[in-house]
């Protein structure tokens, strides 16, 4: 297990959302292929909105370029 991955599932297990964003935006970032890279930036989206956080547009606008989430 990396330390991302163990990361990860400390703040799941903590239910720390706001760190739940930032790593899953670390991970999008980290990621070697589009697929997962979305499947990152999904997770960290929907958090980002049940936080209300401000990144969620631009969370949204990477899932958009990617073709994963259509235009307003």
């Amino acid at each position: 297990m990396t330390g991302l991955d163990a990361e990860l599932l400390a703040a799941h297990e903590t239910g720390d959302q706001h760190a739940l964003i930032d790593l899953y935006i670390r991970a999008a970032a980290e990621s070697a292929d589009v697929d997962t890279t979305c499947f990152f930036l999904t997770h960290a989206y929907v958090f980002a909105l049940e936080q209300g956080d401000a990144r969620a547009h631009l969370l949204r606008a990477q899932l958009v370029a990617h073709g994963r989430e259509t235009p307003l």
